[in-house]
C-alpha cells in the first residue's frame, strides 16, 4: 500500500479545483449489457449507474442528473417512450447516446423524437463497437485532461461504503494458466469516480489504518466465496503494513476469518521489502506463526535493497515479487537482468516463487520467462478490475495471453 500524508491545506486545494467526473445512466433490459457498457464508461471515467428498466430512470434523474444517458434500443424489453418522456419531463439538460443501427426503424424514430423534443442527442452509436468507438462518440463529455483526484479521509470512505477491492491477475509463466490474482484498494467516490490509492491510504501510524487493513482482508474473504460459486477458487492475495503483525488481536482476527472451506487454498500476504528490512524479526515471525492458519507471506516490490534480505535468520517467506521498476525494460537492459537474476536464485535458494510485476510489453514477458520467474502480472496480462468484472473476464484471460504473446 502507498503511503502518503496530505495536509487540510492541501486537502481544500484538492476539493477546491477539481472537475467533477462526468456521470451517466445506461439504460437496458438485459443486466449482461448494463454490465458491459457501465465498465466500458468507467474505463472512460464515467460515474456510471444502471436502469433495467423505463421506471427506474425518473429516480436517477430526481436523485442527480447524469451528464449522460445510454439508451440501447437492440433488444425488446424497454419502453422507450416512457423514457424520453421521462426525460422531458425531468428537465434532463445532458445528452443522450442511442446504442443501434442507424438506418433502423426504432433508432431514426428515437432521434426524430427526441429533436422534436429538444433533447440534446449524441451521433447514434453502430453495433458492434469498440473502446475507441465509444471514446470518441462521448469524447466532448470528457476533461480536457486529467484533473487531480481529492485527498479523502479514510474514515470516512469506509463509513460511507466507498472501498472496493480490485483484482489483477498473476500468471504461470511457463503454462501463460491464471495462477490467482492481487487484491487493490479503490475509493469509488460518488462524485470523484475512481480515486487513486494514494489520495486515501493513511500513514501506518494512523489510527484509521488498522481498520482499512481489516475491510482489506474481509472484503478479499467476502470475494473469494463470491469468485468460489461464480467461477471456482482463486487464491487472492492483499496488501498489510508490517506493522499490523504487532498487533495480537488484529492477528488473532485474521486468523480466525480464514474460510474452513476446503477449497481454500490459503490467503497470501504481501509486504513491502523495505518493511522487512526494517522490522526482520516481526516479518518472520509473522510468517512462521501464519503458516498453521494457511495463510503465506510474500516479499513485495523487491529492488536495491536485496543484499539486506540474504541476511535474514531464516527464509519462512513464500513469494519474492520484484519491484517494477527492474522489469519494466528489462529486455533492453542488462543491468536490471542481472538485478532480477539475482532476486530469482535468492528465491529459488530459499524455496519462494519469483514474481515479475509491472509486464507490459511482449518482450519483457520473454526475458522475465527466460530469467525464471515463476509468475508474470502486469498491464500486458490485464488490469485490475473489480470483482465482478474480474470473474467475468477471468475465463478469457489464458486465451487473451496466448494471442497476446
Amino acid at each position: 500500500m502507498e503511503q502518503i500524508n496530505f495536509s487540510e491545506h492541501s486537502r481544500a486545494v484538492h476539493f477546491g479545483h477539481r472537475k467533477l467526473t462526468p456521470r451517466a445512466c445506461v439504460i437496458d433490459s438485459k443486466k449482461h449489457l448494463r454490465l458491459f457498457l457501465s465498465d466500458a464508461l468507467e474505463d472512460l471515467g464515467f460515474v456510471a449507474c444502471e436502469c433495467g428498466q423505463a421506471g427506474d430512470l425518473a429516480g436517477v434523474l430526481q436523485a442527480e442528473q447524469p451528464d449522460l444517458i445510454v439508451l440501447s434500443v437492440c433488444v425488446d424489453g424497454i419502453n422507450v417512450g416512457e423514457i424520453l418522456e421521462a426525460i422531458v419531463r425531468k428537465n434532463f439538460g445532458g445528452k443522450v447516446l442511442v446504442i443501434g443501427q442507424p438506418d433502423s426503424i426504432m433508432v431514426k424514430a428515437v432521434r426524430q423524437i427526441g429533436e422534436e423534443y429538444g433533447i440534446a442527442m449524441l451521433p447514434s452509436l453502430p453495433t458492434p463497437f469498440g473502446a475507441a468507438s465509444l471514446r470518441a462518440t462521448v469524447a466532448e463529455l470528457l476533461p480536457a485532461e486529467p484533473a487531480p483526484s481529492p485527498a479523502v479521509d479514510v474514515a470516512e470512505a469506509l463509513k460511507a461504503g466507498w472501498l472496493e477491492l480490485w483484482y489483477q491477475q498473476k500468471i504461470n509463466t511457463r503454462t501463460l494458466m491464471p495462477s490467482g490474482a492481487e487484491a487493490l484498494v479503490r475509493m469509488r467516490h460518488p462524485a470523484w469516480g475512481v480515486v487513486p490509492p494514494a489520495y486515501f491510504i493513511p500513514d501506518d501510524n494512523d489510527p484509521h489504518f488498522r481498520s482499512l487493513s481489516e475491510f482489506v482482508i474481509g472484503r478479499a474473504i467476502e470475494d473469494w466465496r463470491y469468485l468460489l460459486e461464480s467461477q471456482g477458487p482463486v487464491d487472492l492475495s492483499v496488501n498489510l503494513p508490517v506493522s499490523f503483525f504487532g498487533n495480537a488481536a488484529a492477528v488473532r482476527d485474521l486468523c480466525g476469518a480464514m474460510p474452513a472451506h476446503p477449497a481454500f487454498g490459503g490467503l497470501l500476504i504481501e509486504i513491502n521489502s523495505s518493511e522487512v528490512v526494517e522490522h526482520p524479526d516481526l516479518a518472520i515471525d509473522a510468517a512462521r506463526r501464519l503458516r498453521l492458519h494457511n495463510i503465506a507471506i510474500a516479499i513485495d516490490n523487491v529492488g536495491a535493497e536485496w543484499p539486506s534480505l540474504l541476511e535474514l535468520r531464516s527464509f519462512p517467506f513464500a513469494e519474492l515479487k520484484i519491484d517494477k521498476q527492474y522489469i519494466n525494460g528489462c529486455a533492453d537492459n542488462r543491468l536490471k537482468q542481472t538485478v532480477c537474476r539475482r532476486i530469482v536464485e535468492l528465491a529459488r535458494d530459499n524455496g519462494a516463487r519469483a514474481t515479475a510485476q509491472g509486464i507490459e510489453s511482449r518482450a519483457d514477458y520473454l526475458a522475465a520467462h527466460e530469467m525464471g520467474f515463476d509468475l508474470v502480472q502486469g498491464h500486458l496480462f490485464g488490469k485490475p478490475v473489480g470483482v465482478r468484472k474480474f470473474a467475468r473476464s477471468r475465463s478469457q484471460l489464458a486465451a487473451g495471453a496466448e494471442k497476446v504473446l
